[in-house]
């Protein structure tokens, strides 16, 4: 089967709606940080999706209040305004056996890096991947048209993702957000030639990136030093 390479928002309108078929459950304790993060590390793949709190004012911005990991049958929804994100979470990050499928995975993980700084692996960027199907489209929500034929509601995007409580229509918007990308992905690879390899993404924080740098030029700085002195000799 071979995918059309747009769509108009036209048509995605009158597909019918996305919609998580499984658990979803909220994360806000540690407690719940260690059960979630044990039935993540038995899966081999999850949908990876971020939420951040808008901001109607120039020049102001917040951090990442949400994180989703979603298996085929329960998204989790780590609420970062409330809890660390935590050693288990990031393990789970930085896992390469773990794929983590998402849409502008970079960006998102740019953003979890303004939380804490971690080295990042394993992830597919359906943005990346989706060409090689023929499919020109970036969006999250026209992906999901052209391989599923399904729409992706946006209608809580610009919601409080900070709220002391999160509607069920948050809940479940944000949800679908990362469930969506696992199953566009397993219908991508149904039509993927045999022998298919991913870009696999790995990605460090930028902290980590600048000491890394600064290493090398101090080690540089030594031998060039050292050769100067030797030469002198």
């Amino acid at each position: 089967m071979s995918f059309i390479a747009t769509i108009d928002n036209d048509t995605v309108a009158s597909l019918p709606a996305a919609r998580i078929s499984g658990r979803i459950v909220i994360v806000d304790s540690d407690e719940q940080v260690e059960a979630a993060c044990a039935h993540l590390a038995q899966c081999d793949i999850i949908g990876f999706d971020t939420e951040t709190r808008p901001s109607f004012k120039a020049g102001v911005t917040h951090k990442v209040s949400l994180l989703q990991l979603s298996t085929e049958d329960c998204c989790y929804l780590f609420r970062l305004c409330r809890i660390r994100l935590d050693n288990r979470i990031l393990k789970i990050l930085g896992s390469r056996r773990i794929l983590k499928v998402g849409a502008d995975v970079t960006g998102d993980i740019r953003s979890l890096h303004a939380l804490r700084q971690f080295t990042a692996d394993g992830f597919i960027d359906l943005q990346h991947e989706a060409p090689n199907w023929g499919i020109d489209e970036k969006s999250l929500r026209k992906l999901s048209a052209i391989v599923l034929n399904e729409r992706v509601s946006k209608a809580q995007r610009l919601s409080n993702w900070e709220a002391g409580t999160l509607t069920e229509q948050q809940q479940e918007y944000a949800a679908t957000d990362a469930w969506v990308c696992l199953k566009i992905w397993d219908r991508l690879l149904r039509e993927a030639p045999k022998g298919y390899k991913p870009q696999i993404i790995s990605a460090q924080s930028s902290e980590h990136c600048a000491e890394h740098s600064t290493h090398r030029k101090h080690h540089h700085r030594r031998r060039s030093n050292r050769k100067n002195s030797e030469q002198s000799v």
